[in-house]
């Protein structure tokens, strides 16, 4: 069974990638995803909170920052540099000691540092970028034109200032969601994961503190990435990868027949250990031995909404089959 495939205009020998988690901040780790047939690895995140900690950290430790004057800036960059070099090391290793595609992954709230980082990433040697626009509409004051503006602005500018495919993984608030994605995916854009998975906030009653909630995703997930690359991998420009609520090699069969290019897997990996990327392959390559599939692109997009098809109708024609027995 042949399971080559593109993402991101770059070739790769498994659509089953390995998402950016934990897991894939270490090198052996990586070696042994590699071992059992990951397509591609996206390296842990860089967060803008953690380099902005580690500079008011280190600068504290020497003195407060009031101290420093008209030099804050100039060691605030040399922090931040040391801060990076470790995000950069590991890919520079990861380069040298696997084949496959190393994805830098970025998570910024200023602009500026979109610009910054990405630049940086690329010089490190990454073959493409996943950039994680975890844009929440918490605020009162941020409209619907505000979070269109900052996506627009960020694709635009980088595309201008680097020459590796560059990818933006999005959550799901948005109000418009296929008309946005579309809209998005003719800016030039090489790729869109769906989606990203925000932490999860519970509460201790005891305590009467806020705590984090469990942070993997469940198999009932699925469902929602399912629908949206469903209606709209026919209908961008780009590359659509699916990720959250991924866990058994059925899982990557069905998101592979509603579209996606490739598949992203985080949870799974926690639960099942990094080799369980062996069985998410034997898995898919022996559904499409029994199916009498050679290829990806024999059964890719299958069932996706299709070209020209209004997704309402289609989606309203599921409903009434269940419901009304239709």
């Amino acid at each position: 069974m042949n399971t080559n495939t593109k993402y991101l205009g770059i070739d790769i020998e498994s659509p089953i990638v390995a998402g950016s988690c934990g897991l894939t901040n270490d090198i052996e780790n990586l070696k042994k995803l590699e071992s059992a047939g990951a397509g591609a690895i996206v390296i842990k995140s860089v967060f803008e909170e953690q380099i902005i900690y580690d500079i008011k950290h280190s600068l504290n430790v020497m003195a407060p920052t009031d101290n420093y004057g008209m030099s804050y800036e100039y060691i605030a960059a040399h922090v931040a540099d040391d801060s990076l070099k470790k995000h950069f090391d590991l890919i520079s290793e990861a380069k040298k000691a696997l084949h496959i595609p190393i994805i830098g992954s970025i998570n910024c709230y200023s602009f500026e540092n979109w610009m910054t980082y990405t630049k940086r990433f690329q010089d490190a040697g990454c073959d493409a970028l996943e950039l994680n626009l975890a844009i929440l509409p918490y605020e009162t004051s941020t409209s619907y034109e505000d979070v269109d503006r900052l996506f627009s602005d960020i694709i635009n500018t980088l595309k201008k200032s680097v020459s590796i495919p560059v990818s933006i993984k999005v959550g799901t608030n948005f109000t418009d969601m296929a008309n946005f994605m579309q809209r998005i995916s003719w800016m030039g854009i090489d790729g869109i994961t769906m989606f990203n998975k925000p932490i999860n906030v519970d509460i201790d009653v005891d305590t009467l503190q806020l705590k984090h909630a469990p942070s993997l995703s469940s198999p009932d997930e699925i469902y929602n990435t399912l629908r949206w690359i469903a209606i709209l991998s026919k209908k961008v420009r780009c590359d659509i990868s699916a990720s959250t609520g991924v866990h058994t090699a059925e899982d990557v069969v069905k998101l592979l027949l509603a579209g996606a290019g490739t598949v992203q897997v985080v949870s799974c990996l926690y639960k099942n250990g990094v080799e369980y990327m062996r069985n998410l392959n034997e898995g898919l390559r022996a559904w499409m031995e029994g199916k009498g599939y050679e290829s990806l692109n024999d059964f890719k997009g299958k069932l996706a909404v299709k070209q020209g098809e209004q997704a309402s109708l289609f989606f309203r024609t599921q409903f009434m089959k269940h419901f009304a027995q239709i």
